[in-house]
């Protein structure tokens, strides 16, 4: 049983940490802060809950504090936890959230949280040539080779999503068409040594084709929510390019806006961006 720390929150036992992989081009923190958020997203520290200090991270993976501080300070920055001066850092109520409800806020986190909480269908996996549409995307030649999927997602055997993705032939090969059917891309992808800096996306409106249509059990030229996506590393290289499609009865896309800016130029803005 966890004990309880002031305030009322728990104190979650030490976990055995994940081994790091110098070898990977991933940073050694961002490595700390994938194997702390999987274990946020799945449950082992719930909501509530302290992840260890700066020094039981520094300890048990064999790295500076400075280190661990940074790990600590990405969950923070994702909206995963709360840190507070003198207490610690706590499971904020990311892991809460339904899978059928996404947000601006935490983009990558949220998806990789539908990921883990979803059924997938994997409908199609091969290496083919890059159109000009995937070839723009990813920064690469047309006809190059990439790896490229199909998959809908369902939520109690009721599919809400179709997508699509392409990612360079040299990532793709580092996981199988059994890995993809059973986990997240994003976390194939952090497990390959790929680490996932930003995204950039953009939402609009598209007909369901009758493929499409078939696959989400809908009428044909069904109106979809419609979502494009380009995932970078580092690096700035892009590593996924995903098209995806949504139905609107069982998908929810919300945003937290604020006013900012002097009382002429006020503003809509995303606080988290």
């Amino acid at each position: 049983m966890s004990a309880v720390a002031p305030g009322g929150r728990r104190r979650t036992p030490r976990q055995v940490p994940a081994a790091l992989n110098r070898a990977l081009p991933a940073p050694l923190y961002h490595q700390i802060f994938t194997a702390l958020r999987d274990r946020v997203l799945d449950g082992t520290y719930p909501i509530g809950s302290a992840l260890p200090t700066e020094r039981d991270i520094s300890e048990q993976f064999g790295v500076s504090r400075i280190t661990g501080k940074r790990a600590l300070n990405e969950m923070a920055a994702r909206g995963l936890v709360v840190r507070e001066r003198g207490r610690g850092t706590y499971v904020a109520g990311f892991g809460s959230r339904t899978p059928l409800l996404a947000s601006v806020e935490g983009l990558l986190e949220n998806n990789l949280t539908m990921g883990l909480q979803t059924e997938v269908a994997l409908l199609q996996f091969d290496y083919s040539p890059a159109d000009a549409v995937v070839a723009e995307a990813l920064r690469i030649e047309r006809g190059q080779v990439v790896q490229a999927a199909v998959r809908v997602r369902k939520v109690d055997g009721v599919p809400f999503s179709h997508i699509s993705t392409w990612v360079p032939e040299d990532i793709g090969r580092a996981y199988s068409s059994e890995d993809l059917s059973t986990q997240p891309l994003l976390l194939l992808l952090e497990r390959s040594g790929i680490a996932i800096a930003r995204a950039e996306q953009s939402i609009t409106a598209e007909n369901a084709s009758a493929s499409v249509a078939q696959a989400l059990r809908l009428e044909a030229n069904t109106a979809l929510l419609r979502i494009e996506r380009i995932v970078y590393g580092y690096d700035e290289r892009p590593v996924e390019y995903i098209r995806a499609l949504y139905c609107p009865g069982r998908y929810e896309y919300r945003m937290a806006l604020q006013r900012a800016g002097s009382d002429n130029t006020r503003l809509w803005t995303n606080p988290a961006s």
